[in-house]
């Protein structure tokens, strides 16, 4: 299925306009990865990575690539000045204290209540790898869940309930994909943004949940 809304770079820089100042945050591995990339001047983030770094950067372009500094991904980073580097006790010691403001994170799935399933996809027939998403999903102050919103098959990926094993239950508060900007509540799934060239239409015709369409709905500012 072609694919509909915004690049993954657009969709980066959408989660990026989601930091405050002072904010201590965790990009989780793939796509979030890329929001260290369009974090605005006006503000400082500290970044957090659960390979043990405190103070990450961008991500670093070949000719000043140390290899000895990677994300969690593998990705080769950058770093600002007083960074800290530690093991993995004292990282997921910071994650299991509710010292991470907002972590991002990616899914394969993600239920109308905030179930997140994003270790074990429906056809993985291996076990899967649970990593810090579970420490990340329930020490984080915020999650924020950065995804496409259908599968390659088109299939939707923002479910009424995960049909994949789930890694923690109602922790979403919000979900930014390709085509919307969408808010968990105790009212329901409110789209609080679309992206350009989406109409409502398609996302109810993408999401299986029903929506909830406030009338001061607008379409992403980027």
């Amino acid at each position: 299925m072609e694919r509909m809304g915004l690049t993954r770079e657009l969709m980066a820089l959408k989660a990026a306009q989601q930091l405050e100042d002072g904010m201590y945050v965790n990009l989780g591995i793939g796509l979030p990865s890329l929001i260290s990339d369009f974090i605005p001047n006006n503000i400082e983030v500290i970044l957090q990575s659960e390979n043990g770094i405190l103070g990450m950067s961008n991500i670093a372009k070949e000719e000043a690539w140390d290899p000895d500094l990677v994300n969690a991904s593998g990705n080769p980073i950058n770093v600002i000045p007083g960074v800290s580097y530690f093991d993995s006790a004292l990282s997921f010691g910071m994650i299991r204290a509710g010292h991470i403001d907002i972590c991002f994170l990616g899914a394969y799935q993600v239920s109308e209540q905030g179930d997140l399933a994003n270790w074990r996809t429906a056809t993985e027939k291996r076990g899967g790898s649970v990593g810090g998403a579970m420490d990340l999903a329930a020490g984080a102050k915020k999650i924020i869940v950065l995804m496409d919103h259908i599968t390659r098959a088109g299939i939707p990926r923002i479910v009424k309930k995960c049909s994949i094993p789930v890694t923690a239950k109602r922790v979403v508060r919000t979900i930014i994909t390709n085509l919307a900007l969408m808010e968990i509540t105790t009212d329901g799934l409110i789209v609080k943004e679309i992206a350009p060239g989406i109409s409502i239409e398609d996302i109810k015709s993408l999401t299986e949940p029903n929506l909830i369409i406030p009338e001061d709905l607008k379409y992403m500012n980027l």
